[in-house]
């Protein structure tokens, strides 16, 4: 199993020819799944509660009892029906309608109880000191953790090497900088590796333009684009690939529309003026992305997905109708930074900031549909509050509705910064942040938000990880304040799951809390084990480690969530050799698994989940994104699955793959779909 983990991303492009074969159908096979979900009628017994409407050549195929059934028993629980329970349209009606109460997953994920724990989770300190706090994340496809802070917060706990390498820093007035600002995290082992910077794609230095406060997202290749930063790297864009032996970021400076993120003037007063820019990245259907938002930047880029590329500028008046203005002039509130956004399945994106929100156009810019308000408080930075797409569940056919659905949680007032900031009082008041949670279906003729049940406790500046069996995991943040130095208190210690499928009053269980704080500044990420990696936390303006306020944190936690359970060993499946690595939109492809004891799973038991991995920062992980796939059928611990049918459902590019055997996750697997 460990050595299908470690499979390197870059040997993936070598087995693409044999692999394609395995998935290239027969052109006489009648039950052929096509991309636009088009396929023949054929008899049989379909799956209850299927949830699929109705169908002039199926008619009794919403019933669950009739014509059409899934391939080899498959899945029929793919999508979420309508809450009406009159089923959807057939072919072209793929969402449905609002019901916050019921479960957002429609029919059961499986046709027995999910198995349950009473296990808390458990913490452990995986590397003492990493040397650079971890401010902008990513996983990699090659299991190494990338993060990188700025390079204006002074010597970090880690030299750059070799001795003596040491470049000089435009933030210090190019005098000489001998210390890391971004590193390479081997996952398993925790060893530590700085990350160099290739300015004009050739010269090896330190980070060159600084990356503070920036966006990224990975490309199709499982190359890290990084996106925007501070004073020269405002407008630039980096590059690093997995495949060199001394990580390295190439960077291209000047290559966005509008500077994106932080142009500080003056480090040392703010009364003298400083801008700082925070956007947020979202990879669309063919690779390419939207860098949207931040300080005084009311538009977006569309980066291309190759590195040598055009981008785009577009304006985007949405963003100056929802900034808060300043209560002193030059004084920033904003409350819509980093927005949270997101891309849907007709190929439109939804972003959400303050407490509005809108889908548009990414190739134009138009606004296709707005959403009622979401009354009360601010839930983007500094207020910081979370949120997350729901999975999009998939039939093997593409023929039931598609529950598209955002949660936004947390958060703090719209005057959370102008109590406690220096910039606006000597005497700071930490506000208690939000403890609620909505819901929206996004693709629901007439949206509106639905109340959630409460979260145990109040959170901002927390993170809200998609798990690999479909549930969410909260995680760190404070209980009051909000984002900027030294502007919140109480850490939230507690890691909480979030199961919207289970009934009202029952969504919420804490977990074991942690001993350490993790403020502002800090992430957190899924890994292929299951098991989540927490780091970060600086909330000064430079490397403090010591004095009254959360010291700078340097230290590595990995924590086992509910279920990795020991006693859940023997229910947990282990993906073999055999698997498929190469997905192809919307043909059926393979998944083998063992079961220690040996024992045979069928269908009803398991479900595959495909994870993309996040770029996480700020309390936001952008373009975490889950499908839980059409399965046509199980036989002796092997999956007939299919793939998504286009890049509007899931983006081209690296995901992590599990089978989940009633809520128990295997490892995860890298899988390549295209």
């Amino acid at each position: 199993m460990a050595s299908i983990i470690k499979l390197s991303v870059f040997l993936l492009p070598l087995l693409f020819a044999s692999l394609v074969l395995a998935h290239t159908n027969p052109s006489n096979d009648p039950n052929y799944i096509t991309d636009d979900g088009n396929e023949p009628c054929t008899p049989g017994a379909s799956p209850p509660g299927d949830g699929a409407g109705p169908n002039k050549d199926c008619p009794n195929k919403n019933k669950g009892q009739g014509d059409c059934p899934n391939k080899n028993k498959g899945q029929g629980g793919g999508g979420a029906a309508p809450a009406d329970g009159k089923g959807g349209a057939g072919k072209g009606a793929i969402y449905g309608g609002n019901d916050v109460k019921a479960s957002f997953f429609g029919p059961p994920l499986y046709q027995q109880p999910p198995l349950e724990s009473k296990y808390m989770g458990e913490w452990k300190i995986h590397n003492p000191n990493a040397g650079v706090s971890a401010m902008q994340y990513q996983l990699m496809p090659n299991n190494r953790a990338v993060w990188f802070d700025t390079t204006n917060l002074g010597p970090s706990a880690l030299e750059l090497g070799p001795k003596g390498n040491c470049p000089p820093n435009p933030d210090t007035n190019n005098e000489p900088d001998c210390f890391a600002h971004a590193v390479s995290y081997d996952i398993e082992s925790g060893v530590t590796t700085p990350v160099y910077l290739v300015p004009g794609w050739y010269t090896d230095t330190n980070i060159r333009t600084d990356p503070w406060c920036s966006s990224g997202h990975l490309l199709p290749n499982g190359d890290l684009m990084s996106t925007g930063g501070n004073k020269m790297g405002f407008r630039s864009v980096r590059i690093l690939s997995g495949n060199t032996p001394t990580p390295k970021f190439e960077e291209r400076e000047n290559a966005l529309g509008a500077n994106r993120c932080c142009d500080l003037i003056n480090t040392s007063s703010w009364l003298n003026g400083s801008r700082y820019r925070y956007p947020s990245n979202c990879v669309l259907e063919d690779g390419s992305a939207v860098v949207v938002g931040g300080r005084d930047a009311y538009s977006y880029d569309l980066v291309p997905p190759q590195v040598d590329g055009k981008t785009q500028l577009f304006d985007f008046p949405f963003l100056k109708q929802t900034t808060d203005p300043p209560v002193i002039q030059g004084f920033y509130v904003e409350n819509n930074l980093y927005p949270f956004v997101f891309l849907l399945p007709d190929g439109n994106v939804f972003i959400f900031a303050n407490d509005r929100a809108i889908a548009f156009d990414p190739k134009t810019g138009k606004t296709v549909k707005e959403f009622p308000p979401l009354e009360g408080t601010s839930r983007n930075y500094p207020s910081s509050g979370m949120s997350a797409l729901f999975p999009l569940r998939l039939s093997p056919k593409f023929d039931q509705p598609i529950n598209v659905e955002v949660v936004v949680c947390g958060g703090n007032s719209h005057d959370a910064i102008n109590q406690v900031d220096k910039k606006y009082t000597q005497n700071p008041v930490f506000v208690p942040a939000n403890a609620d949670c909505n819901r929206i279906k996004v693709m629901a003729d007439k949206p509106v938000w639905e109340k959630e049940q409460d979260m145990p406790t109040p959170r901002t500046m927390g993170d809200l990880l998609q798990l690999p069996n479909g549930q969410f995991l909260l995680i760190n943040g404070a209980k009051k304040g909000c984002s900027g130095w030294e502007d919140g208190e109480d850490p939230n210690l507690t890691p909480t799951v979030y199961m919207p499928e289970k009934e009202m009053g029952k969504r919420f269980k804490e977990l074991q809390p942690t001993t350490i704080p993790r403020m502002y500044h800090s992430v957190s990420s899924v890994l292929p084990d299951g098991k989540i990696l927490v780091a970060g936390s600086n909330a000064h303006q430079f490397y403090t480690f010591d004095g009254p306020y959360y010291p700078t944190e340097l230290r590595v936690e990995k924590f086992s969530p509910h279920y990795l359970d020991p006693t859940f060993d023997k229910e947990r499946p282990v993906i073999n050799f055999g698997t498929d690595i190469v997905l192809k939109y919307g043909k059926p492809f393979k998944v083998t698994f063992t079961m220690k004891p040996d024992k045979q799973l069928g269908y009803g038991d398991i479900i595959v989940t495909l994870l993309y991995p996040p770029f996480t920062t700020h309390g936001f992980s952008q373009n975490q994104r889950m499908i839980i796939l059409g399965v046509e059928g199980v036989d002796k611990n092997v999956v007939s699955a299919v793939a998504p049918p286009s890049g509007k459902i899931a983006p081209p590019g690296y995901y992590l793959l599990f089978v989940n055997n009633r809520s128990v996750p295997s490892a995860g697997i890298w899988v390549h779909l295209d």
